[in-house]
């Protein structure tokens, strides 16, 4: 019985890649909340706001992230 020499990929380089940028995109959204809490505790209203807009950009990037791999996926 011949055995075959390729193994095939559950997941290629490139997905794994996207979904590990996405993964930490979502890590990086919770740790903006806690600094988010820092700043306001602290009264610095400009961190806030910063901290904010960096949230806010990590979530639109996660969608389209998430398009991109939806569009690009192989379906199984």
């Amino acid at each position: 019985m011949a055995t075959s020499t390729q193994t095939q990929q559950t997941i290629s380089n490139l997905e794994y890649d996207w979904l590990t940028v996405m993964h930490n995109k979502a890590q990086a959204l919770q740790a903006y909340d806690k600094y988010i809490q820092d700043a306001r505790e602290a009264n610095a209203q400009q961190c806030v706001d910063l901290f904010t807009k960096l949230k806010e950009s990590d979530m639109e990037q996660i969608q389209e992230i998430r398009k991109h791999l939806m569009d690009v996926m192989p379906q199984s």
